[in-house]
C-alpha cells in the first residue's frame, strides 16, 4: 500500500503511522461504521480533481444516519477535509480517497448510543481495483454460492462496514477458485452485484442493469447510465438471471474502484467475443473523458483541489 503524510483524523492532520485507535475501538467489535470510496484523476490541463465529491460525501452521511451513527461534521466540512487531506498530502496526480465512520473507545456492548462517534478520511495512490489488463482484457467473474445480505436482515442500502464481510468471503471464495471477481445473487436468486461493483451486460445493443431493490446505489452506475443515454444507448433496469449473463453479447462491471471494468467470461462461459464488447469501450473511453475533465456536460461533477 502506498502511504501518504497525513491521515484526517476527527478534523487534524495525523502523521500516517500514527492515525491508530483502541483495540476495544466499538467498530473493531460489533462493525457498526460507514465508508465510502471516492477518487481523484488528474485532469486534462493538468490539475487534479476529485469526481463527484459532493455525492460520495452525502452517501457517506445518509449510510451513517441508517446505521444510527450520528457524524459530527457537516457535509461541506468534510468535503474541505477531502481537499485539504489531498493538498496536503500532495497527491495532484491523482488518489483513492476512504473516508470512514465509526463509533470509537469508550463503551462495550451491543448498545451503542454513549459510544463516541469518530471520522477519519484517507487518500493515496491506488491504480486500478482489478488491474491495468483487466480494464483493457476483461476480468473472469464466478457467480458465487454467497447471496447478498437481503434488506430484511441489513441496512442494504448504507455503504456499511459490517455489509462487506458478505463481499470479503465471496470475493476469496471467487479468486481461490481461480477468478478475478465474484458476482452475487439476491435471496430470491436474481443477480444483485459484485463485491464491491454493479453489474452491466448488453444485449440486442440494449444496456441491462439491475435494479436498485437489493444493492448499493452507486454514483458510477448513475454515472454510465447517463452517459449511455447520452449516446442513445437503451438502457433497462430490470431483474437478471444467472443463465442471461452466459449468453449476453457484452459485461462489464462499475464503481469508484472498478471504474469501468469488461467481463470476458463468468463460470467459465465466454461472453461475446471474450474481449471488451464495442458498447463497453465507448463507454468506457467516455467515462475516463469525463473524470478527465474533457467532457464540458459534466464538468460541474469535478472539484478541483489545485
Amino acid at each position: 500500500m502506498n502511504k501518504a503524510k497525513y491521515i484526517w483524523m476527527n478534523g487534524k492532520l495525523t502523521p500516517w503511522d500514527e492515525a491508530k485507535v483502541h483495540v476495544l475501538t466499538h467498530t473493531l467489535h460489533y462493525g457498526n461504521g460507514a465508508i465510502e470510496g471516492t477518487k481523484a484523476y488528474k485532469t486534462v490541463d493538468g490539475r487534479c480533481a476529485i469526481f463527484k465529491l459532493k455525492e460520495h460525501t452525502q452517501r457517506l452521511i445518509n449510510s451513517s444516519k441508517m446505521t444510527l451513527l450520528d457524524v459530527p461534521y457537516t457535509l461541506e466540512e468534510l468535503n474541505n477535509a477531502q481537499i485539504k487531506l489531498l493538498q496536503e498530502n500532495k497527491l495532484f496526480n491523482g488518489a483513492y480517497i476512504r473516508p470512514l465512520v465509526y463509533l470509537g473507545y469508550g463503551v462495550m456492548g451491543l448498545y451503542h448510543k454513549d459510544a463516541p462517534v469518530e471520522v477519519s478520511i484517507s487518500a493515496w495512490e491506488w491504480g486500478a481495483y482489478l488491474g491495468e489488463e483487466g480494464l483493457k482484457k476483461g476480468i473472469r467473474l464466478k457467480i458465487s454460492s454467497f447471496t447478498r445480505t437481503p434488506n430484511t436482515s441489513s441496512m442494504g442500502k448504507a455503504k456499511a462496514v459490517a455489509n462487506y464481510l458478505n463481499s470479503q468471503m465471496a470475493k476469496y471464495e471467487a479468486v481461490e477458485a481461480g477468478y478475478d471477481e465474484a458476482l452475487l445473487r439476491d435471496d430470491q436468486g436474481y443477480i444483485a452485484e459484485a463485491s464491491g461493483a454493479c453489474f452491466f451486460m448488453v444485449r440486442d445493443g440494449k444496456l441491462i442493469s439491475p435494479p436498485s431493490d437489493n444493492t448499493l446505489e452507486s454514483i458510477t452506475q448513475a454515472t454510465i447510465i447517463d452517459l449511455a443515454k447520452d449516446m442513445g444507448i437503451e438502457v433497462v433496469r430490470r431483474r437478471i438471471t444467472r443463465e442471461e449473463i452466459y449468453i449476453a453479447d457484452e459485461a462489464f462491471l462499475t464503481g469508484t474502484a472498478a471504474e469501468l471494468t469488461p467481463v470476458r467470461e463468468v463460470d467459465a462461459r465466454v461472453i461475446g467475443k471474450g474481449c471488451r464488447g464495442d458498447i463497453t469501450e465507448k463507454l468506457q473511453s467516455a467515462y475516463f473523458a469525463v473524470v478527465a475533465g474533457k467532457n464540458p456536460d459534466y464538468i460541474q461533477h469535478l472539484t478541483y483541489i489545485n
